[in-house]
């Protein structure tokens, strides 16, 4: 029988690639079981393999996860815990503009292909009356080079995921301002299994909400940034799924 498979959404903070090695090494010596990582540089990319059936086990993206539950019969999890996906929207330092609404048609703003960052700020600016057809959006790869745009004033606006925000250097920070961060609280990255992993479906899920009691399992968590994991309904992750589409 060939490994399962588990592998991170893009957006995690690249710090962290050890520990989701070290993650993985102690998950296979719980379960007795091998398990492959695959990480992979795009959402595109992940989602392609979503749709070949070549993941067993994912901690995916909020915004992913519809599809993950609702068309490939995925199961929640465990969620992070203290870990909600919140939103900033940064300017440059020396911009004139003090709230969203002084923000204009025609606004350049500089995001990555984070889908649920790109689609919790277009909500957050939609009080401006603006919206996709009215800004001129600008996609790099990672949110330094988001910031890069800002201090270089290629771009007006910059979405961050919050925990990426607060994770660049303090010189780069410096350089811009925070204009609003978002307090949705419930949307969040869960960890979802798969139905070929479906006879460890329980024991992952004792596994991850007692992790921090289990040997070496609180220090593995530290090299992963995690506090912790919280156990995720499948009704804690339907109502995630619900107000993702509502946000859409």
């Amino acid at each position: 029988m060939k490994p399962y498979t588990l592998t991170v959404s893009p957006d995690f903070m690249p710090d962290y690639i050890a520990g989701w090695y070290i993650f993985n090494t102690w998950l296979q010596k719980q379960l007795g079981e091998a398990i492959h990582v695959e990480l992979y540089n795009d959402f595109a990319s992940q989602r392609e393999a979503i749709l070949r059936d070549e993941i067993d086990l994912i901690y995916a993206n909020p915004f992913d996860a519809a599809m993950l539950v609702r068309e490939k019969g995925f199961t929640a999890i465990a969620a992070p815990l203290n870990k909600p996906d919140e939103v900033v929207l940064a300017v440059p330092k020396q911009s004139a503009v003090q709230s969203i609404d002084e923000l204009a048609a025609g606004l350049r703003i500089s995001r990555t292909d984070d889908p649920d960052v790109n689609l919790i700020g277009m909500m957050m600016i939609e009080s401006a009356n603006l919206t996709s057809s009215n800004t001129d959006v600008q996609l790099v790869d990672n949110y330094v080079l988001v910031a890069k745009a800002l201090f270089q004033e290629k771009a007006d606006v910059g979405f961050f995921l919050k925990e990426a925000y607060h994770n660049l250097s303090d010189f780069v920070k410096g350089q811009l301002r925070v204009l609003l961060t978002s307090e949705i609280h419930v949307v969040t990255h869960v960890l979802l299994a798969g139905p070929r992993f479906k006879d460890h479906h329980d024991r992952l899920q004792d596994l991850l909400v007692t992790m921090t009691e289990l040997e070496k399992g609180a220090g593995v968590l530290q090299s992963m940034g995690l506090d912790g994991w919280k156990q995720q309904t499948q009704e804690d992750t339907e109502f995630m799924i619900d107000l993702m589409d509502t946000l859409q």
